[in-house]
């Protein structure tokens, strides 16, 4: 589903870095946007009965790849075959766990004046994150090896690794990597490209009561598919091409595999425990952000 399009300038790493570096006189520009975006959102209390960092206890559980020794309780796994954690009533701080989609597609845009559906992504992304650290949780992306953390430091680390893709790929796919136990997790991707790679992330997620939301970012374009005539549709990576004299005719079949694709995403979300959100990116970004905060407090 490659169209003609325009695609914004990639900044490069030594620019970031630089930016991250000197953040302290100018913040980085997606922080600037994340920040304004995220002050439109007011921040409410979170609800209980989660593991965490309470001092109630909650439940025992069986021990999970990933969790510390010292969470063990030797006691009470000393009565079964296998260790067993001690977890703790939820109070302030947990994880939250995001992808942003950086593949060559969500560069596209198929007007120069609105953003890319990555700069889109990024913004939610990093708007929802500073609501997130802001509020006490831990925030952490999938392509980064680092556990997620708080604080604001974590929110410059976001930023910089944000802005610097590095999938040339044509369409991106969630990184295979284990996210904590009972953590809130969201998707920010075109989901265009390979669904087997987003299904595996959503039942692993699921089989660790990981939670969350999906929020499917397109541009007006690719809803509305405006071709006509002599059409030449070209992947963001130039890697697929396809020339066309009759754009019009491949019209109602394409409409009709991003039906089949949103179908899918709604039905895996379903199953899964997760949410999903369809967002344009000539639609306001407070629209997904505010979904967002809503639909992530309902997956508790």
């Amino acid at each position: 589903m490659s169209k003609t399009g325009f695609s914004e300038a990639r900044h490069t790493p030594d620019s970031l870095r630089h930016r991250s570096e000197t953040v302290s006189g100018t913040l980085p520009p997606l922080m600037v946007a994340a920040e304004h975006l995220a002050a439109t959102i007011m921040l409410g209390n979170h609800g209980r009965k989660r593991a965490g960092t309470g001092d109630e206890f909650w439940q025992y559980r069986p021990a999970e790849a990933g969790d510390g020794v010292r969470s063990i309780d030797w006691r009470r796994s000393a009565r079964a075959d296998s260790p067993f954690v001690r977890e703790k009533e939820w109070q302030a701080a947990q994880s939250l766990m995001l992808w942003v989609d950086d593949a060559q597609s969500m560069g596209f845009t198929g007007g120069r004046n609105r953003p890319s559906k990555l700069r889109r992504a990024q913004t939610i992304g990093m708007a929802l994150a500073i609501l997130a650290i802001r509020s006490g949780e831990r925030v952490g992306l999938m392509n980064l090896p680092e556990p997620p953390k708080a604080g604001n430091s974590q929110l410059i680390r976001l930023a910089a690794a944000l802005m610097d893709p590095k999938h040339p790929e044509d369409y991106g796919k969630p990184v295979a990597r284990v996210m904590p136990a009972g953590a809130r997790a969201v998707f920010l991707s075109d989901f265009l490209g390979d669904t087997a790679s987003v299904e595996k992330a959503l039942t692993t997620a699921a089989d660790r009561g990981v939670k969350g939301a999906l929020v499917m970012v397109l541009d007006p374009d690719e809803e509305a598919f405006p071709f006509d005539g002599r059409t030449v549709f070209e992947s963001m990576s130039g890697a697929i091409r396809f020339e066309t004299l009759k754009a019009k005719g491949l019209r109602e079949a394409y409409l009709q595999r991003l039906a089949e694709r949103k179908d899918w995403l709604q039905t895996l979300a379903r199953r899964t425990g997760w949410r999903l959100d369809i967002h344009h990116t000539d639609h306001p970004p407070e629209d997904p952000l505010l979904w967002l905060y809503h639909a992530l407090e309902q997956v508790r």
